[in-house]
């Protein structure tokens, strides 16, 4: 029997899915992240994806036929001609890049996705500034690098995490106006998601028993992989990732952007998903509570009851979607004595924000919102899926498959059939 493997970089630790042929689960598998600063990210992600195989039943290993990788989105780094990083990966919400901004607004299109603090160009036009920048070669995406350390091949993407370089995703090509930046680095070839790009290496298939022919596809980001899992398929269909931070996805026949709101589309075959994501999230929820606290205090609050406090909750300064603000300030006072109330308020909170955010979809020309699909851990927390299922006013379940790494894993079963 032929298995494929998805994996799934996100926020909070690497997971692992691996599916049959008829997409039915046969093993998961995760490695959370250490708590704490780690001082070498690139060798944490090195050694998270081979502990993670490692993890895998070698009866399954033996028989995968295929593997896709997701990260997170403008989670960025350099390498060198060998693919060693020449300096600390940029991760996702890394704002350092804004004073390059002013730049780069002289030239990229004004609604362009590009023209954020966090966005792939953005962060690489800041990475040209550094002294490490004359040894490298290649600016690659998270997922890029990782499913290299599979396959070999340097300088490859897929058309989603190439979005917030300044990819065209309509006319699939590099514009004119990123040429003219004259950038002094190698962009990476951009392929379709779930395109094939090479079998694995050799001495990885030998020395963890995957079959000689095992393909490594073009993967994708978190969130698109997450609506890959939910079961979604109708325009007016949205997924809300609810993990470390808060991702939305609505399908629609209309592409929309519009860099200062944070809004992108992402291509989908002849449909888009127009989207945004927050920095607001569990991240923020976890900073107050743990998970046994989470669940107990959720249990008590009256959804049916809305809370009169109004938060914005963030680790730290700055959002990129519905409000693009590098410098936007965290809300969380005042904090009620009673914490019941303080979670209240906060799942309210975020809840505004999710609504917030498809709204301005609607409003930008995207299809009418009908129903919602919850992915990552606030899925299975029913009070916030009532709370949000009033301020969203459609109906809210749990997507099909919660995990992003399932979705992963039927792109490289059905490869770039899937967006047909």
């Amino acid at each position: 029997m032929d298995f494929y493997l998805g994996i799934d970089f996100g926020t909070s630790g690497v997971r692992g899915v691996v599916i049959n042929h008829e997409a039915c689960t046969q093993a998961e598998i995760k490695h959370p992240w250490a708590d704490g600063a780690v001082t070498n990210l690139a060798d944490s992600w090195h050694g998270a994806l081979f502990r993670l195989l490692t993890q895998i039943p070698e009866k399954l290993r033996r028989e995968i036929k295929g593997i896709a990788i997701n990260g997170t989105s403008s989670t960025v780094l350099l390498c060198d001609a060998a693919g060693q990083p020449v300096d600390a990966p940029l991760l996702y919400n890394d704002g350092r890049g804004s004073v390059v901004l002013p730049q780069l607004k002289s030239l990229a299109p004004r609604q362009s996705n590009v023209l954020s603090a966090t966005s792939s160009l953005v962060k690489l036009l800041w990475m040209v500034q550094q002294p490490s920048f004359s040894k490298a070669r290649y600016f690659l995406h998270q997922a890029d690098w990782l499913g290299f350390l599979l396959h070999g091949y340097l300088g490859i993407s897929d058309y989603h995490n190439a979005l917030k370089l300044g990819y065209d995703v309509e006319e699939l090509k590099y514009p004119q106006w990123l040429e003219k930046l004259e950038l002094p680095i190698q962009l990476p070839r951009v392929l379709p998601p779930g395109t094939p790009i090479a079998k694995l290496r050799p001495e990885i298939a030998t020395q963890f028993h995957f079959p000689d022919d095992c393909l490594v596809y073009a993967g994708t980001t978190d969130s698109i992989a997450a609506f890959l899992a939910s079961g979604a398929k109708s325009p007016g269909e949205a997924v809300t990732s609810l993990g470390s931070t808060l991702a939305v996805k609505l399908l629609s026949r209309t592409r929309v952007e519009d860099a200062r709101y944070g809004i992108y589309s992402h291509r989908w075959g002849n449909l888009w998903l127009a989207g945004g994501a927050s920095n607001t999230g569990g991240a923020v929820l976890k900073q107050f509570f743990s998970d046994a606290e989470l669940e107990r205090l959720s249990s008590e609050i009256d959804i049916t009851r809305a809370s009169e406090l109004d938060y914005y909750p963030l680790l730290q300064p700055g959002d990129r979607f519905p409000i693009n603000d590098p410098a936007l300030p965290p809300r969380l006072t005042p904090r009620p004595e009673s914490s019941v109330e303080f979670l209240h308020g906060l799942l309210e909170s975020i809840a505004r924000i999710e609504a917030n955010g498809y709204k301005l979809l609607q409003k930008m020309g995207a299809d009418k919102l009908t129903r919602v699909y919850t992915a990552g851990g606030g899925a299975v927390n029913s009070t916030w899926s009532g709370i949000r299922e009033r301020h969203l006013k459609v109906s809210v379940m749990s997507s099909v498959h919660r995990e992003a790494a399932y979705g992963t894993a039927l792109l490289a079963m059905r490869g770039t059939d899937f967006f047909n």
